[in-house]
């Protein structure tokens, strides 16, 4: 698991902090599609194909973006539960939280999201629109509900400050065809369930059917 990984509470952000986090996670998005074969940004940004590093990719992409600059071969849209990943219900929501301090998948209906061969997702942020605030750390893991845990957000620094909305220190990425698990603890045993959504963008290429 990185050890970069923590939650920013949105009150403690301008707004140009929040525009910032989202243009460096549609950029990380942008950037690990184009490895992943997903368009063809190489071909839309002078100098990009000769950059070795991911960090100067990324950059390039900023500024490109920046510029005022989309891509063409790439689309870029908010995720849909049930369409990209199998979710029972077309809505971020836990299944019922009966038992504290148990782990429940924030995409309901399975335990394991996976998107197909063409298409990444990037998280840069995370919602909870239940009052009273069930839920408390929020864990992504690769390869599935039993896999390695890549990010860990500690959701209750929201709470101790009345936020609802908090964004990830860095993005969180799902490859393609790979299974994943997003969890939250229960710190309430309330027998509903709670909705969590998790903020983040789906990178496919252009003109993909979607819905």
């Amino acid at each position: 698991m990185s050890s970069r990984t923590y939650i920013i509470p949105v009150g403690s952000m301008t707004l140009t902090d929040q525009k910032d986090y989202r243009m460096n996670a549609i950029a990380a998005g942008i950037e690990f599609a184009s490895q992943k074969k997903i368009g063809s940004v190489s071909d839309e940004i002078p100098g990009y194909s000769i950059l070795t590093k991911r960090e100067e990719r990324i950059q390039a992409i900023i500024a490109w973006l920046k510029g005022g600059n989309l891509p063409t071969s790439i689309d870029i849209r908010e995720p849909q539960p049930l369409n990209d990943f199998g979710c029972t219900i077309d809505d971020w929501q836990t299944p019922v939280l009966a038992a504290v301090n148990t782990f429940y998948t924030i995409f309901n209906g399975t335990a394991t999201p996976t998107l197909n061969a063409v298409r990444c997702a990037v998280w840069y942020g995370v919602a909870v629109e239940t009052a009273g605030f069930p839920v408390s750390r929020l864990t992504w893991r690769k390869t599935g509900a039993a896999g390695n845990i890549i990010a860990e957000f500690d959701l209750e620094q929201l709470i101790n400050r009345l936020e609802s909305i908090g964004y990830f220190s860095e993005p969180v990425i799902f490859e393609p065809t790979l299974p994943y698990s997003g969890t939250v603890r229960a710190r309430i045993a309330t027998a509903a369930i709670a909705r969590v959504q998790p903020m983040g963008f789906i990178f496919e290429p252009a003109g993909t059917t979607n819905a």
